[in-house]
């Protein structure tokens, strides 16, 4: 006989009608397609008052009209996370649950039902369960659940408690931003402040292993904690590199308060990229290159961070994405044997020409999602830089490949040569500076990282149902003919060509 699911209880107190409103936007915070809330109550409790909150949150629109279904019974909302709002007060039967469309709801976003003791059995078995019922001379909210729907629901309402110790917990929330990771950021703001930007970290469990007794994680040399940015934002903070400023930090949680650099990026209004902040982005890289850096960092009094090397073991890991995820999903067939000891020959091959070579701090996702546009600043400030706690010690090739070949913005071959070049030429222009060298090193850091990007992004589809990311492959594709261009890479390209490494969708 199977254990039934084990359920958890929390409670929030309600002080007043804004408080109801929060508790909506912490439940939008954790929302993902196919989760349910199940909200009961008597009436004049607040069901309204939170849903109206819900709703809005995952709309990003704080003055969206958000009508109470009771007569239409259903009241659908385009969202980050599309969400439906049921009340089932006038439902006469179990089965006009089908007539409302419940089973394409939770297909096609998150669901909101009131009056949830009306869809008897039809209701999922991992639905959260929010009663509101009043209490002194306010509300209060009970939470059961259980699941990872429930765990998402308790990480926001802590990093609500987190603000609160902080003096932000009467803050909006809205999303602002997340990554290929469980890594996400949230815009809050409160009256007679300007907006900070909320960090939720958590801490990366090592995985299965892969080779040996090590994850990848171990072997890519992933950051498992909030240690990892503060270390790095403090470190480049002290470099001349403008980087959030930390206002609130909870190590152990993942969660950082920090300050909200602006939300223009290197492109422009239609998302193409911007070729004069493109150049400013590979002068500033030149800068960073050009310095030594710390490899220990310190985050906090008594906590330090020890800046991994970006070595061969890293690299092949990353490479071999392409051939576990990218190659089954268009050849529809595993990689044999000879293939992945024909690839890890070339890669190594590839490699070897790295030996030797210049050595800084690599930022790992110096791209445009990551790089904030800082109009009307000045110098280096004109640019303030995210997500860098995967930083490593490697080839400053593979930033300045990680920024020209950017893999969220297509990026014409011209403003490419125009990015690189103006990096050599600020190189160049500080100090002795090998191009040569530098250039063989970018085509191999370019196939390097588009391979594994190829890799991860089918791997997010796959794995983690994102298939959005599918839609970058043709231009990763693209990018990796460019870096095979370079003869040192002639090995290489030739396997990828011949076995069908580089084919498209078209192919499967």
């Amino acid at each position: 006989m199977t254990a039934a699911p084990r359920t958890t209880a929390l409670e929030r107190f309600l002080a007043d009608e804004a408080a109801t409103s929060r508790l909506g936007e912490d439940l939008a915070m954790a929302l993902r397609p196919g989760d349910v809330v199940a909200l009961s109550g008597d009436l004049g409790t607040g069901k309204t008052t939170l849903a109206r909150g819900l709703v809005r949150a995952l709309a990003g629109d704080p003055s969206l009209d958000v009508p109470s279904p009771t007569f239409t019974l259903v009241q659908s909302y385009q969202a980050r996370v599309p969400v439906h709002h049921f009340d089932l007060y006038r439902l006469s039967a179990v089965s006009e649950l089908d007539e409302l469309g419940l089973d394409e709801a939770l297909a096609d976003g998150a669901v909101l039902i009131e009056w949830p003791e009306r869809a008897g059995a039809r209701l999922p078995p991992g639905a959260i369960r929010l009663e509101l019922c009043h209490r002194s001379q306010g509300r209060l909210a009970r939470i059961d659940g259980s699941g990872s729907a429930f765990d998402r629901l308790a990480r926001s309402l802590a990093m609500r408690d987190f603000l609160s110790a902080y003096g932000w917990g009467d803050a909006g929330r809205r999303h602002f931003a997340g990554d290929a990771s469980a890594r996400s950021y949230e815009v809050v703001s409160r009256p007679g402040a300007q907006p900070r930007l909320l960090m939720n970290s958590p801490r990366l469990a090592p995985g299965q292993p892969v080779r040996g007794d090590r994850s990848y994680a171990d072997i890519a040399h992933t950051a498992r904690s909030a240690a990892a940015f503060v270390a790095v934002d403090r470190a480049l903070a002290a470099g001349g590199v403008t980087v959030p400023a930390i206002y609130a930090q909870d190590l152990d949680q993942g969660f950082l308060l920090i300050e909200h650099l602006g939300d223009e990026s290197v492109l422009g209004p239609a998302g193409t990229p911007q070729a004069y902040r493109y150049e400013a982005a590979a002068n500033l890289l030149a800068a960073v290159h050009a310095r030594s850096w710390p490899r220990r960092m310190v985050a906090a009094p008594g906590v330090h961070h020890d800046v991994p090397p970006f070595d061969r073991d890293a690299m092949l890991i990353e490479a071999e994405l392409l051939i576990d995820w990218y190659f089954p999903f268009v050849s529809g067939k595993t990689a044999g044997a000879a293939l992945r000891q024909e690839f890890r020959n070339e890669w190594h091959a590839a490699l070897d020409r790295l030996a030797g070579g210049e050595e800084s701090l690599v930022l790992r996702d110096f791209h445009s999602p990551n790089i904030i546009w800082r109009p009307g600043r000045r110098g280096h400030d004109r640019l303030g830089i995210l997500d860098f706690q995967d930083a490593l010690i490697g080839p400053p090739a593979y930033d300045v490949a990680s920024l020209a070949m950017d893999a969220r913005a297509t990026i014409p071959p011209e403003i490419e040569e125009a990015t690189v070049e103006a990096y050599v030429a600020a190189r160049e222009t500080a100090g002795p500076f090998d191009r040569t060298s530098f250039q063989e090193a970018y085509a191999v850091m370019a196939a390097q990282r588009n391979s594994k990007i190829l890799g991860i992004f089918v791997r997010l589809d796959r794995r983690d149902g994102k298939p959005d990311y599918l839609g970058h492959l043709p231009r990763i594709r693209n990018y990796l003919d460019r870096a095979f261009e370079h003869p040192a890479l002639a090995g290489l390209a030739g396997l990828y060509r011949r076995s069908g490494l580089l084919a498209g969708e078209a192919g499967r």
